[in-house]
């Protein structure tokens, strides 16, 4: 689907590259005004990196320059995990039921020369038709301080507030934020 410059498509394995490129440039250009330089490279590669689980299912999309440049992405899940990459995970990583429990928002980041540019709004609608049109009908995230904003504009409410304990030690402070049609 085109949206303005951009190219949106759904993720592909061999995305994979560009993606673990993208996210660091992402985590340190947009989050550093809300967290720590400890925080953040306490948080990259594991609550910050690729779910390759989101590509396989196909519910993770990215944002393409006209020349092919990946510059954004993000996705939903179907499945129990709320947050974190593939080397944050053991073991199966078990379907949610639309009936009972939320479809989750996951892994948005956005390369920092295209910031603000409306990928991420872009990215966030995609992901609502496609969690509805899957049988869910509240949406949920666990989101970054500098996530938050975005993620109310499009109605969600914080329902708690918490910290992560990253591997170095540090906590990463994040919002869970629900939404209901």
């Amino acid at each position: 689907m085109n949206h303005g410059p951009f190219l949106y498509r759904l993720a592909r394995e061999a995305d994979i590259p560009a993606l673990q490129a993208l996210i660091p440039l992402s985590v340190r250009g947009l989050q550093a005004a809300f967290y720590t330089q400890e925080q953040m490279e306490g948080a990259l590669g594991t609550v910050f990196g690729v779910d390759s689980q989101l590509i396989r299912d196909r519910t993770y999309l990215v944002a393409e320059t006209q020349e092919g440049q990946l510059v954004g992405c993000g996705g939903w899940s179907k499945r129990k995990t709320a947050y974190g990459s593939d080397r944050a995970k053991s073991g199966d990583d078990p379907l949610r039921d639309p009936a009972t429990e939320p479809a989750m928002i996951r892994a948005f980041f956005v390369h920092p020369d295209f910031a603000r540019r409306g990928i991420g709004r872009s990215i966030m609608a995609w992901c609502e038709t496609e969690a509805r049109e899957a049988g869910f009908t509240a949406t949920e995230i666990v989101a970054t301080l500098a996530g938050e904003p975005l993620y109310a504009t499009f109605h969600f409410v914080v329902v708690e507030s918490f910290s992560i304990t990253l591997a170095n030690g540090a906590h990463l402070p994040v919002v869970r934020m629900r939404k209901r049609p």
